[in-house]
């Protein structure tokens, strides 16, 4: 039976996967024949931003939710209900403090004033996006995927009309009014997944009074596995969004024009880091999958179990990864041409590409961490790997080698995050074995 819902949770992670990657690209290529470079470039200058407040609004509680509704030992209904009270908490501080320095973040951080705008819009759709998670995660827990990948699917598709439709209308007025209304996409589409969530629930379900009623003990619980979770993804998001701060200051500072680093900036977040990792939809559906499992089979001690499944999900990613990773070094600017009608980032793609295999094999290994409740182990990683990306973004930006000291401190962040993690889980399940 476990084996039967493993796999048929990873078929339908990886047909959503797909159909969402696939609706993902086809947007990136509608936004960059409708925005050109510098729109795309300018978007992506805000995406860290954008990834960073969306992980400390969740603040880990959609991983935690997932975690502990796997386990099967508590009422899940008074759970979620206990949950979502702190995140509406969390939303509020955090949107107010973002409407305050939002200013100082466009002007004197990312010397772009035209990111205020698209940097306000966010704030519109954090709490939307939290909401979203937390009913995705009450189904993963449950080990239903189809609730997950109908609603990812129907957002996407819904964000990607309001694209074609709204671009060309506002990018008369404004490249920053235009890649505002694509980050207000996520309004509506948002919504439209949280209905489908809501459609999914069963139709004999029963909410009662006493299910309504905030559990300290399980909040508690909860807020042990999503603090070290969430401050792994903040580091995680702030290396990330401190990116662009750190190249435009580094770049500028030693003479590179504001037009060459938002045009080589998106070309590298816009092109072809997205096709590099395009098969890690594949990777991120396993995981999604290996999460509940190997989150059950821990904690009712079946150690072996957890160990064939990890191995198995490496080998499928590593199998997928693989071939892909080889075929995009080889013929970067057939699939640049193919997909985004350019050849711009062929030398990137090229260095890239053979280190995305270790990138495909990280999901399942994190995943791994959290199911077993180790998720500070993870933290540690991404604590080093950030404090090593960023450090060595700033002293080869300013080497006056461009963007190519992004590629290279990436490099060495995925190499060390990626052999951190494999070797704390192969210790850690066989110290549980012993």
């Amino acid at each position: 039976m476990k084996k039967e819902t493993f796999i048929k949770s990873t078929i339908i992670l990886i047909i959503g996967g797909f159909l969402t990657k696939a609706l993902g690209m086809i947007i990136k290529i509608v936004m960059s024949r409708l925005m050109g470079s510098e729109g795309i470039g300018l978007y992506m200058l805000v995406l860290p931003t954008f990834s960073l407040l969306i992980g400390l609004c969740q603040f880990g509680i959609p991983t935690a939710l997932s975690k502990l509704i796997a386990e099967d030992s508590k009422n899940n209904k008074r759970l979620l209900f206990s949950l979502l009270p702190i995140s509406l908490v969390i939303n509020i501080i955090i949107i107010s403090f973002v409407i305050i320095v939002a200013p100082t973040l466009a002007f004197n951080f990312l010397h772009e004033e035209r990111a205020l705008l698209p940097i306000l819009a966010i704030c519109v759709v954090l709490p939307l996006t939290s909401t979203s998670s937390i009913l995705r995660s009450y189904f993963f827990g449950r080990q239903q995927m189809l609730p997950h990948v109908t609603s990812n699917v129907l957002e996407d598709i819904i964000r990607l009309i309001l694209i074609i439709i709204g671009v060309p209308i506002f990018i008369n007025k404004g490249l920053d009014v235009a890649v505002t209304f694509v980050i207000l996409t996520n309004i509506i589409s948002e919504l439209s997944s949280i209905l489908v969530l809501f459609f999914f629930l069963p139709k004999n379900l029963t909410i009662k009074k006493k299910d309504l009623a905030f559990n300290k003990s399980y909040a508690k619980e909860a807020l042990g596995i999503s603090v070290p979770s969430t401050a792994s993804r903040l580091i995680g998001s702030f290396g990330y969004f401190l990116e662009p701060i750190i190249l435009t200051n580094a770049l500028t500072y030693v003479g590179y024009s504001s037009n060459f680093i938002v045009t080589e900036y998106g070309v590298i977040s816009g092109f072809v880091m997205p096709l590099l990792l395009l098969p890690s939809f594949f990777t991120m559906a396993i995981s999604q999958a290996l999460l509940p499992i190997i989150s059950k089979a821990t904690s009712s001690k079946h150690y072996d179990y957890a160990k064939k499944k990890l191995k198995q999900a490496i080998g499928i990613s590593l199998l997928i990864g693989v071939p892909a990773s080889f075929l995009l070094a080889i013929f970067p600017e057939f699939f640049l041409g193919l997909i985004y009608n350019t050849h711009e980032g062929v030398a990137y793609m090229r260095f890239l590409a053979p280190i995305c295999i270790l990138q495909y094999i990280q999901a399942p290994l994190s995943a791994c961490l959290d199911a077993m409740g180790l998720t500070k182990l993870g933290l540690k990683a991404t604590i080093a790997g950030t404090l090593i990306r960023t450090t060595f973004l700033l002293i080869f930006s300013l080497l006056k080698i461009g963007m190519w000291g992004l590629i290279f401190s990436t490099s060495l962040n995925v190499v060390f995050t990626t052999f951190y993690n494999l070797y704390q889980v192969k210790t850690s399940l066989k110290n549980k074995e012993l």
